[in-house]
């Protein structure tokens, strides 16, 4: 009886560019800056025609259905899969907002590759950091050390509400020594070429808590004839990423292969989530970094002393403050895994629930200052297009955000009866971005937290700021502004306090899911307030009003709540920020970083 897992033989060392010098392994810095910027300057500029790690041979790669292998043997002697791996097994994985920063490179130019290179092996290896032994975490980092760079896949669980990617799931049946597998699951990334199946199986013949266990699988040492791999299936986004299918007949895998315990699997999933939810659109976020500079170049080109016409200041400003907020809830949410892994669940659950409808409606406003540019599939701007069909793929549609309000709806009544305007508020750490955080320890994830330190932020900082109305009108409508949204938490908690103690009879109310995303979106407001006070004074952009003002501002109307006209000058400083770090090549996030071109 076989499937245990056994890593691969190193690969022959090739040539490409020199391997990352020892501060890149086992002695890298925390703070992933230089990590980051040593990537950046692999890729080289994106706009070079000559650069094969451009755009011009990513968009080729797309439109052919092809892996850029060029740009995967760059990062595999780049060694990137290490960044997947815990530091106490050889790797560089420690902080998880460090992380994301050192993927961004590769999500800035394609969102594709991210995935199917990248952080797929991170989700599927992350149950085994969470609960696997000895044996199994040693040799599934071994394979992801491996110089050939090794890849992991994720065969998920079934969910309601889901797309191809999440639909179907496998069953291990116990048998004397271990499992029979059975099912089929037709989308599966890197489903022909990865090395191990991290696999959500099926236990438990009826549903609940204990229904699913996970497995850690060598496709190489399954028996004959257990597993089919189907024929690759083509995607409407992330056309070069390679999904196939899977189909297990009666396979059988020793008891060893098993993560954790029996019936692990629901709770395992819900842990390691969290650092997906967070991971995906703090990575992401770099993707649509590039879209607003397409529309940054179109909007300026040829235009006096490169400024836009004055009809597109107000889409350039807002859209660039919806990426400093986005990026303010992913990095928090970032932090908030290592420096409270208790109660990080609800700033997880509410960045993936909040974070991929704001930059959908971004995209849709900038496409509006591309115009004919959006529909040029060229290397200028052919970007914008496939970020468009890429986004639905890698934020897993509906199904994501269903599954997020499945982890905030049952804990809203308990929040308001125990939590809201009781709770201290967190340490500055959490938003001071300089500020080093404890190592993420996967094992110490849970969902028991009920303390929500972001609302507490918001009201502490509502009450900081009505002090500083009389520094100008900017200060006095940032003030306003959190005064709006903690008024929008009190009405929250009268609301959520009313729900049904019932959790399946919550689950089942409407009203439920509307305050669930208004609770989302207050927390978007308060992790922009966080950064924005947690600055230490370095970056004169960042420590200003304004930018929080218009963020704040758009938020709440998203949300309906009362906001103040905008004072003069914020649309302006903002728009003059953005189109200052375009020219100079720097980064539109909150690390504003320079970049490659």
């Amino acid at each position: 009886m076989t499937g245990t897992l056994t890593p691969r033989a190193p690969a022959a060392a090739g040539a490409g560019p020199p391997a990352p010098p020892r501060t890149a392994a086992d002695e890298a810095p925390l703070d992933g800056a230089e990590r980051a910027a040593w990537i950046e300057a692999l890729l080289g500029d994106p706009d070079d025609p000559h650069n094969p790690h451009g755009y011009r041979c990513l968009l080729d790669a797309d439109d052919r259905r092809r892996v850029p292998e060029a740009t995967e043997e760059l990062l595999t002697d780049a060694r990137l899969t290490a960044e997947f791996v815990p530091r106490e097994l050889g790797g560089r994985l420690a902080r998880p907002d460090v992380l994301a920063r050192v993927l961004r490179p590769v999500f800035r130019r394609d969102v594709a590759l991210g995935f199917g290179y990248g952080i797929t092996s991170l989700f599927g290896a992350s149950a085994v950091w969470a609960a696997g032994d000895d044996r199994q975490r040693a040799r599934t980092a071994a394979l992801l050390l491996d110089g050939g760079g090794g890849r992991v896949t994720i065969l998920h669980h079934e969910l309601a509400h889901a797309n191809a990617i999440l639909r179907d799931e496998f069953t291990a049946r116990s048998a004397p020594g271990g499992f029979v597998l059975g099912g089929r699951k037709d989308v599966v990334i890197n489903a022909d070429r990865a090395d191990a199946f991290v696999m959500y199986a099926r236990t438990a013949t009826t549903a609940g808590p204990r229904s699913h266990s996970v497995l850690l699988l060598d496709p190489e040492r399954l028996p004959p004839g257990g597993l089919r791999r189907l024929q690759r299936v083509p995607t409407p986004g992330m056309r070069g990423s390679r999904f196939a299918g899977l189909e297990f007949t009666d396979s059988r895998v020793r008891a060893d292969t098993l993560v954790g315990e029996v019936g692990d699997g629901v709770s395992l999933a819900l842990r390691t989530f969290m650092v997906n939810r967070c991971l995906i659109p703090g990575t992401v976020v770099a993707g649509v970094d590039s879209a607003l500079r397409f529309a940054v170049r179109a909007a300026t080109a040829g235009r006096p002393a490169g400024q836009p016409a004055r009809r597109h200041h107000t889409v350039l400003a807002g859209v660039f403050a919806d990426l400093l907020a986005c990026d303010s809830m992913a990095v928090t949410g970032l932090r908030a895994l290592s420096l409270l892994p208790d109660s990080a669940h609800l700033m997880a659950a509410a960045v993936k629930l909040t974070m991929p409808d704001l930059l959908r409606e971004d995209l849709e406003e900038l496409a509006t200052v591309l115009g004919f540019h959006g529909y040029d599939r060229g290397p200028l701007y052919g970007g914008f297009q496939k970020l468009v069909r890429d986004l639905p793929v890698a934020g897993l549609g509906h199904a994501g955000s269903a599954a997020c309000q499945a982890v905030l709806i049952p804990q809203l009544r308990t929040l308001a009866r125990t939590s809201w305007f009781r709770t201290e508020e967190p340490t500055a750490r959490l938003f001071l971005l300089s500020a080093p955080v404890p190592a993420l320890d996967y094992r110490k994830l849970t969902l028991s937290g009920s303390d929500d330190v972001l609302t507490a932020t918001l009201v502490g900082a509502g009450e900081r700021l009505g002090a500083l109305r009389p520094a100008g009108p900017q200060w006095a409508a940032l003030a306003d502004l959190a005064d709006a949204f903690v008024q929008e938490m009190r009405a929250l908690r009268e609301q959520c306090a009313a729900l049904p103690e019932s959790v399946r009879a919550t689950l089942a109310d409407p009203r439920a899911c509307a305050l669930a995303d208004r609770y989302a979106l207050v927390l978007a407001a308060a992790a922009c307030l966080g950064v924005w006070q947690g600055q230490d004074g370095t970056d004169s952009f960042l420590s200003q009003p304004a930018w929080a003002v218009l963020a704040l501002s758009r938020i709440g109307r998203r949300l309906g709540v009362p906001v103040p006209e905008l004072p003069d000058g914020v649309t302006e400083s903002v728009l003059s920020e953005v189109l200052l770090r375009f020219r100079e090549g720097r980064s539109l996030d909150v690390y504003d970083t320079r970049i490659a071109g």
